[in-house]
């Protein structure tokens, strides 16, 4: 009989009297940061920081062109000003009225002004942070069950998706809700690997401050991370509900109760709820936030819920089509193809298995946000989808990884033309999207001359490299697929990166006509983009948001906008407003937040928006304005009902019937406590 040599003794240590092995060194553990784990290839921890370092210059390159949202960059503005704007995520400082959604994005910009100074780095900082981490958390995601070589491609594809590239240059929330969103997918797969119930609770919280970002969007992946809980976590049945249901509440407490507060409040002791009918944020949830986006406007979810859509109609086509295509669809086909293949090569998989359980997180994460986004028949950025690029990314990773060790492992009858029929159909559709953009520029068609050229050598090689045996050279076939699928999104990316995009509503590359628009200058809403009404919008969209870092907003030299009236406000009327202000809260009353947040970011002063995102909030009444004009807290109010967005009519006739028209300034109205009767 064989005897077996007793392992060897551990290394003996002070610490532990000589019962454990001594912890890595500062040095080792430093290494290791740049290096890896020792059973990394080589290659994948500089591969990784190469990515981030992408990531990072897309995101934060040339920062004096990225003008941002005037929207919310006045809020964050207003946010510096006053803790209590801070808190309800108010338009103004003086707390008249909220922007549209919930304040948790606001308060991570507002943190960085008051740290550093309010600017555009400062603001920029936190969402570059958040569009970086995400990288680095899909990676580590991808890597634990799937190697670095999926890991690196999911990385790569989220760093290089166009729309994440120019929705992460803005001020929007989209880049906080993604990498939240993430953090939950984190924590939900860490509980499902160990059985433990804090990490679901974490998983709660963090979709939680998700929904506390943006509302109901972040709901969307809940169904996917319900499913995969109950079905793939060792735990027995029972405890997996008792476990849900725990993280069920983690996830109602943090996100009711920034909404129960701000609703406990008195009407009277807060600013009114932008975007809702009645003046709470749980009418702003169900409706324009919620059943509002997908089923459109209607009078039982909110008077802003409406189809203005700036991605084309709602159809399942949508994501394809001229504006969304060349955003989001580059590696759809391959996704979709992988997520299929996937499935089918982990079908008899034990319940509990993690490379299964991570494909359908990804999968359904995929497959909801495209139902959702594609169907929804209600206000609709083209920026939206940059909450589905996670899924898309993942799968590309993933199932790319998995198509490849089948195609060469398995049998050929079965799996020999899925993987090169995968890339051949995204090659393809890669040439059709830089078809329509051609003539925009040289590097869409060097991309296009790229994706066709390296998509016809990766499938040949492929096939090739099976039939002879060769496997470096398979090997070499894979590695051009790569750079024929993303040749497209690279290009796009450096647009947006090196281009100034519109504030509003953010795209990449080219113009591809339509309400989508392209990732040009300026900022103006178009026609028809707020609510029911579809006026015009006054402001200048993003044209101001450029403020110098000590605190102050820019001081503008021209037209700020239209105010939403067809009255036209210029810088010289805010001039006169600040010299006369003689000392009221607000320095004037407005029609909408459009011309609002630029004449905060012109003036420095809290202005009025009567009527929120499209003038049709029911914020200021005429007794509310009777009453701030009697205090002495607002003098001046612009008015018109000439094209545009008009003031409420019962507020117009009694302004101009009481008011002192100045004769300087069309639509500019004087009132003091002597007005009022």
């Amino acid at each position: 009989m064989t005897t077996l040599a007793p392992p060897p003794a551990p290394t003996p240590t002070a610490q532990d009297g000589g019962h454990r092995a001594a912890p890595p060194a500062a040095g080792s553990r430093l290494r290791r940061l740049f290096t890896g784990a020792p059973e990394d290839p080589r290659w994948a921890r500089p591969a990784l920081w190469a990515i981030l370092v992408l990531a990072t210059a897309l995101y934060a390159w040339n920062l004096s062109s990225v003008t941002g949202n005037t929207f919310y960059d006045a809020a964050v503005y207003s946010g510096t000003r006053s803790w209590k704007a801070f808190f309800f995520g108010a338009l103004d400082s003086g707390s008249f009225i909220t922007v549209d959604k919930p304040p948790f994005a606001l308060w991570v910009m507002g943190l960085s002004a008051r740290a550093f100074g309010y600017g555009t780095w400062q603001l920029m900082l936190p969402m570059v942070a958040a569009g970086t981490g995400s990288v680095a958390l899909l990676y580590r995601m991808v890597k634990r069950d799937f190697g670095a070589v999926a890991a690196t491609i999911a990385g790569l594809a989220l760093t290089l998706t166009p729309i994440t590239v120019a929705i992460t240059r803005d001020t929007n929330p989209d880049p906080v809700l993604v990498f939240l969103m993430l953090l939950g997918a984190a924590a939900l797969m860490k509980a499902v690997r160990t059985g433990r119930l804090m990490p679901l609770v974490w998983s709660g919280v963090a979709i939680g401050f998700a929904f506390n970002t943006k509302m109901m969007q972040a709901y969307v992946v809940l169904p996917v991370f319900f499913l995969v809980y109950l079905w793939a976590t060792r735990l027995g049945l029972g405890r997996r509900i008792r476990n849900l249901a725990v993280g069920t509440v983690a996830l109602v407490v943090s996100s009711a109760w920034w909404m129960v507060v701000v609703d406990l409040v008195p009407a009277s002791s807060r600013p009114y709820i932008g975007g809702s009918t009645d003046n709470t944020v749980w009418d702003l949830v169900i409706g324009y936030n919620g059943f509002g986006r997908i089923f459109g406007a209607s009078s039982s979810v909110g008077s802003q819920g409406n189809g203005a859509s700036f991605g084309g109609e709602a159809g399942l086509y949508r994501l394809f089509n001229s504006i969304m295509g060349g955003q989001i669809s580059w590696l759809i086909p391959f996704a979709l193809v992988a997520l299929i293949g996937g499935l089918v090569l982990r079908g008899r998989a034990p319940r509990t298995d993690p490379k299964r359980a991570a494909l359908l997180l990804w999968g359904g994460w995929f497959v909801l946000h495209y139902l959702t986004f594609a169907l929804a028949e209600g206000t609709f950025h083209p920026y939206y989808v940059t909450a589905m690029a996670p899924g898309v990314a993942a799968l590309a990773g993933i199932g790319g990884v998995m198509l490849y060790r089948a195609f060469r492992e398995g049998s050929f009858a079965r799996w020999g033309w899925v993987l090169p029929g995968a890339i051949a159909v995204s090659a393809v559709w890669a040439v059709v999207l830089l078809q329509r953009v051609s003539g925009s520029g040289t590097p869409y068609t060097v991309a296009e001359v790229v994706a066709g050229v390296a998509g016809a050598v990766a499938v040949t090689g492929l096939l090739l490299g099976r039939f002879t045996g060769r496997q470096r050279l398979t090997g070499i076939a894979a590695l051009t697929a790569v750079v024929a699928l993303l040749a497209g999104p690279a290009a796009y990316s450096a647009s947006a990166a090196s281009s100034s995009t519109n504030g509003t509503n953010p795209t990449a590359g080219p113009s591809t006509g339509g309400m989508g628009g392209g990732g040009g200058t300026g900022g103006q809403r178009p026609s028809g983009s707020g609510g029911p009404s579809g006026g015009t919008s006054g402001a200048t969209g993003s044209g101001t948001s450029g403020a110098p870092s000590q605190g102050q907003p820019p001081t503008g030299t021209g037209s700020t906008g239209t105010g939403g009236t067809g009255t036209q406000v210029s810088s010289a009327m805010v001039s006169y407003l600040k010299k006369n202000q003689d000392g009221a809260t607000w320095l004037v009353a407005v029609a909408t937040d459009q011309t609002a947040s630029s004449l905060i970011l012109e003036s420095g002063q809290p202005v009025i928006s009567m009527g929120g995102w499209s003038g049709s909030d029911d914020a200021m009444t005429l007794a509310k304005l009777k009453s701030l004009v009697k205090s002495g807290k607002l003098h001046y109010i612009v008015v018109s009902s000439e094209g545009g967005q008009s003031t409420n009519s019962e507020i117009s006739t009694w302004v101009k019937k009481n008011g002192t028209a100045v004769s300087a300034y069309s639509g500019l109205y004087r009132l003091d406590a002597s007005d009022v009767g």
